[in-house]
């Protein structure tokens, strides 16, 4: 059996109803990847102790299951590239859908050197003031060099050197581990890449069901620093995500 070269990270909390929507997307990326390259990869989708049939869900489109049985993001990333073989690490959320060639742009940046990377994300809300919101963190992430977790790359060896993710962190945990990851490439002559002619597409339910007062309280420069070790603090995020 031919060992993967990249290995595609999904941690995934109750997301049954969505897989069906968005991991086609993940395999198609995949696959056209492994066709123009000849390489292989694997997808890990990482059931963070969901109560629906998640990890049902996810076995029947033939991907590799793992389970996570302590709530949280940087936790359930860190589990499943613990138990990736490949030598690059995708990271996509399973609410998101890729476009076809983010597989093959994310793992040619790795290729040409770079540590890591990003694809930015689309977020098309229904609410003009949801989509105004959506608009300010695209100009503040880009303006700050940042990336959201909804997508992220970067090589195995690169995320062993950062340590991974923070599990400790409820929010703002991907905004961290891209900082520790683009000090490192600083330090290694080897950059991070966003791929800016691409974008993923994430769910925006939580946009569309929650008002815009409500997204902009818990979305904001300053919210997102506060208690961010405390599960009670982002219980909104967890326990009572919106589906």
């Amino acid at each position: 059996m031919t060992t993967p070269a990249l290995s595609v990270v999904i941690p995934a909390y109750n997301e049954a109803a969505y897989l069906p929507r968005y991991l086609p997307s993940v395999l198609a990326s995949l696959s056209r990847w492994e066709e123009t390259t000849g390489r292989t990869g694997e997808v890990i989708l990482v059931d963070n102790a969901s109560t629906d049939t998640t990890s049902d869900m996810a076995a029947s489109f033939g991907v590799r299951v793992m389970t996570e049985t302590v709530r949280g993001i940087g936790r359930a990333r860190n589990a499943g590239a613990a138990a990736a073989l490949g030598g690059q690490l995708f990271f996509t959320d399973a609410d998101v859908a890729l476009p076809l060639e983010a597989v093959t742009a994310a793992a040619a940046a790795m290729d040409a050197g770079a540590v890591g990377g990003a694809i930015p994300p689309l977020y098309t809300p229904e609410r003009l003031g949801a989509r105004l919101l959506c608009a300010y963190w695209d100009h503040y992430r880009a303006r700050l060099g940042g990336a959201q977790g909804v997508n992220q790359f970067c090589t195995a060896d690169a995320f062993e050197r950062v340590g991974g993710y923070r599990d400790d962190l409820f929010m703002s945990e991907d905004v961290e581990f891209f900082a520790r990851l683009t000090a490192h490439g600083h330090v290694t002559g080897q950059p991070v890449t966003i791929l800016d002619d691409l974008r993923v597409r994430p769910s925006t339910r939580r946009y569309d069901q929650w008002s815009s007062l409500r997204m902009l309280w818990w979305q904001n420069p300053v919210t997102t620093r506060l208690r961010l070790r405390s599960p009670r603090m982002w219980r909104h995020w967890y326990r009572s995500t919106v589906r």
